[in-house]
């Protein structure tokens, strides 16, 4: 069977209401307050036995009162949503306000009535009645305020583990796309050593064992220190050096404390250098020049420009998946400058 589209959906967890406080302070003060406001005693004064039975009696009024109201409250928002029928909360709420509050004040202030032996004052019942009808109405107030407050705070962090879990999703199916993308190029690399070089060949095979045993640990972590990133861009540097020799000039600036004090992307640096060699001409006449520095919470590679004259422009897919890593990963991207002949990369870092 269908819920009855008449009423919201039902909550099946209601969070713990903590009022213990305010109902132990206010239900008495209510209590004492009103019979004084509206003549309650009548003739009766402190001196006597049946002032201090007519205020105990006055106390439980106003628990019954508070009870019953927090009662019918902490049902209706099971069924009745301030968002999806706001006009039929509002109704449930002074239907059970009204309804509840007043025939009950009437009947046990009546009852104390004939037990003190007064004639009934139907004035001050009335009066008694209205001030329960208007108090109730104000603490019903105050309730649904804290809970509306409360309920948006969690919408609020429901929305943001969304999207901190859409986040990571789409981290991770960037990260997934850097290891195939490496060994497409380490591959075409090695194919081109067997052919002119077995010799070289043989040794960037083993050096290219432990790089990518390095791309299989790191690509499962968001963020890697960067004495780890240095270390792995060495060796992916000297299987460089097996192929381009005198043909490619790497300069890196000394990481200092930085090596362990600060984080990275995994495979960034490697993406760059790697960027560097692919778009760029290079020969044993005019090497291609990669230096590595640091900037203000940055690690900057640069290089000087001869583009490779090719009929298909370049995607520039790595950088971009590259920002988009470090946007997701650190809340800002790569800075990239092209000038006097030289390109630049700025990647920022974590600072532990």
């Amino acid at each position: 069977m269908s819920p009855n589209p008449e009423i919201g959906t039902p909550k099946p967890h209601q969070p713990p209401l903590k009022d213990v406080t305010i109902r132990a302070v206010m239900i008495p003060v209510f209590g004492v307050a009103i019979p004084y406001l509206t003549g309650y005693f009548g003739p009766y004064g402190p001196r006597q036995g049946k002032y201090w039975i007519g205020l105990a009696w006055a106390i439980f009024i106003s628990f019954v009162i508070w009870q019953g109201n927090r009662y019918l409250l902490l049902r209706q928002r099971r069924h009745y949503d301030w968002f999806q029928h706001p006009f039929r909360k509002i109704l449930v709420l002074a239907f059970a306000c009204i309804f509840y509050t007043t025939p009950c004040a009437v009947i046990m202030i009546r009852a104390w009535y004939a037990f003190a032996g007064m004639p009934p004052d139907w004035v001050a019942i009335r009066t008694a009645a209205l001030a329960c009808v208007v108090c109730v109405a104000f603490i019903t107030h105050v309730y649904e305020t804290v809970y509306l407050i409360r309920q948006r705070e969690d919408d609020m962090l429901a929305v943001e583990r969304l999207e901190r879990a859409r986040l990571q999703a789409e981290l991770d199916s960037l990260k997934a796309q850097v290891a195939p993308h490496f060994l497409f190029n380490s591959l075409n690399t090695l194919s081109w050593l067997i052919e002119n070089d077995p010799q070289r060949a043989r040794a960037f095979n083993q050096n290219l064992a432990e790089v990518y045993r390095y791309i299989l640990v790191a690509r499962r972590r968001e963020m890697v220190p960067l004495s780890e990133e240095w270390t792995f861009l060495t060796q992916y540097c000297e299987l460089l050096a097996l192929r381009f020799a005198d043909s490619l000039s790497l300069e890196f600036a000394d990481p200092g404390e930085r090596a362990s004090q600060w984080f990275v992307p995994p495979l960034a640096l490697q993406l760059l250098v790697e960027n560097a060699v692919k778009h760029n001409e290079h020969s044993t006449q005019h090497p291609l020049h990669v230096r590595i520095g640091f900037g203000e919470n940055t690690v900057t590679i640069a290089n000087n420009t001869r583009r490779k004259q090719s009929t298909e422009e370049s995607s520039g897919l790595g950088l971009r998946m590259l920002d988009e890593r470090c946007r997701l990963a650190l809340g800002r991207g790569i800075d990239v400058l092209e000038q006097a002949g030289w390109f630049h990369v700025s990647l920022p870092a974590q600072i532990a």
